[in-house]
């Protein structure tokens, strides 16, 4: 006889049905691999390519505002940071303003990169948008966006 209600199924199938981390794991997972191979012919991951899409501005962005965009800690940024770097796409450069921060910029080779994975970009998201129709692709981006503006920087344990 089970008595533990962790042992039964009907549980198991209700959080396997109604967890969004789940849900969104799994789409998640999915979408990168569908556009890392995409990006593949660019020798380019779909990660690099927000990377790099997030260091087009007007002015170069701190390694701060970058890891808030992307939701991403400081430390594992560095890390995405450097085969970017060794590819000379980025630049790091120390800020005048503060010697403690450093500012990321794209290079001439990181922007023609760029432009070839654009359309690459564009052609994978319209056959999304596609996809989603007719529920619409934009209610979903803005119900992600929701979820997404609650992300808090983990607090150091």
């Amino acid at each position: 006889m089970i008595d533990n209600w962790v042992d039964r199924f009907d549980v198991t199938r209700r959080v396997r049905d109604a967890c969004l981390c789940l849900h969104v794991q799994r789409a998640a997972r999915a979408l990168a691999r569908r556009f890392d191979n995409a990006f593949r012919p660019l020798a380019l991951t779909n990660g690099q390519f927000s990377l790099l899409m997030s260091l087009n501005r007007p002015e170069p962005p701190t390694i701060g505002s970058v890891s808030q965009l992307l939701a991403m800690d400081r430390t594992t940024l560095t890390a995405n940071l450097k085969p970017l770097e060794r590819r000379g796409l980025i630049e790091i450069a120390v800020d005048k303003a503060d010697k403690r921060n450093r500012r990321l910029a794209l290079t001439r080779k990181g922007r023609t990169l760029l432009e070839k994975a654009v359309p690459i970009w564009e052609r994978e998201h319209a056959a999304l948008d596609r996809l989603l129709e007719p529920s619409g692709p934009d209610a979903l981006r803005a119900q992600l966006r929701k979820l997404g503006a609650g992300y808090e920087k983990p607090k150091p344990r």
